[in-house]
């Protein structure tokens, strides 16, 4: 039986807990629930944002079924109640808006709606802090490799396939390396597997200390690794590989595992690295993966710890690796 005094006290204990919730500030955001950046939280910052296939939208829709300027999301503020609301207008689009399984021309947005346009599906939600927090961890986790940190092969093409509609747009250069470490099944042969993985983590941290900030890199799968560089032509796109190169095999690896009690013991590693350039060799991004793969292999069949240019012709002048432009 609840006293006087301990209801009291019950109630000012559950208004302390309710008070910090109502307090907690809501935005606008669009989740991605199907499509290249699936749940990703796209926050709606601006009083209009204007989703389609354009470089210049605000949410880039990378869907050939997507208009250029498809749709917008505009905030309008109710005179009589100050209340912020949200509408969506479609923007003409060739192949219509569907909110909620219709087709719409305009309409008003409410939390939990979901918005269809092409292939891609997005959830609009109205997010407070820890929602964002949570739908920002919850794409990590779905984006990037668990051991290396860097991108997973999908995450990868979706990024490729967006930068290098933009490089088409601007006429800017972009390069494509495809990277494979040399002899790696001895590493788990001779040390373990845990060794083996233990390896790749550092493989993954050591490539993205290599490239530029602003340059993107994958873990394929197995020990096989890729990166973009955008603003990098052919020449300078080699000097970046040769720092990946150079940079593995001059390190030294443990080859016992993390809290073991063993000797210290290394071992060493090297990579195969084969490059490709956007537009020299192919303007289709996903043609220069495959001419980029093309020429990893021939490096391999070379002799290995190595790089090969899909066109070698084309990357025999030396040049410094600028800073990506943003």
């Amino acid at each position: 039986m609840v006293s006087e005094d301990d209801s009291g006290n019950t109630l000012q204990a559950q208004a302390a807990r309710e008070a910090p919730q109502a307090q907690r500030e809501c935005r606008p955001a669009l989740i991605f629930l199907r499509g290249e950046l699936m749940a990703v939280p796209i926050p709606l910052e601006r009083d209009k944002v204007v989703l389609g296939r354009a470089v210049e939208a605000d949410v880039r829709v990378n869907d050939f079924r997507a208009s250029r300027q498809h749709a917008c999301i505009t905030a309008e503020r109710d005179v009589g109640t100050d209340a912020v609301r949200y509408k969506i207008t479609d923007l003409g689009s060739t192949n219509g808006t569907q909110l909620n399984g219709q087709t719409i021309a305009e309409a008003f947005l409410n939390d939990g709606d979901k918005v269809e346009i092409g292939d891609h599906l997005f959830r609009f939600e109205m997010l407070d802090e820890i929602d964002r927090e949570f739908q920002q961890h919850i794409h990590r986790l779905l984006a990037h490799d668990e051991l290396t940190g860097l991108l997973t092969s999908k995450s990868f093409f979706s990024e490729l396939r967006r930068e290098s509609a933009r490089a088409e747009e601007e006429s800017r250069p972009f390069c494509v390396l495809m990277m494979d470490l040399d002899y790696f099944k001895l590493v788990n042969d001779s040390y373990g597997h845990l060794v083996g993985s233990q390896t790749l983590e550092e493989i993954g941290s050591l490539i993205k200390k290599a490239l530029r900030a602003g340059d993107v890199a994958s873990r394929f799968g197995g020990e096989e690794f890729a990166a973009f560089l955008l603003d990098a032509d052919y020449a300078q796109a080699m000097v970046a590989a040769e720092r990946v190169r150079s940079t593995i095999e001059q390190h030294e690896f443990s080859a016992v595992r993390k809290g073991s009690s063993g000797e210290l013991k290394t071992h060493r590693l090297t990579i195969s690295i084969g490059v490709a350039a956007f537009p020299d060799d192919a303007r289709d991004p996903i043609e220069l993966v495959e001419l980029a793969d093309s020429a990893l292999y021939r490096a391999k069949r070379s002799g290995r710890n190595r790089i090969c240019a899909y066109r070698p012709s084309l990357a025999a002048t030396e040049k410094v690796l600028s800073q990506r432009r943003t």
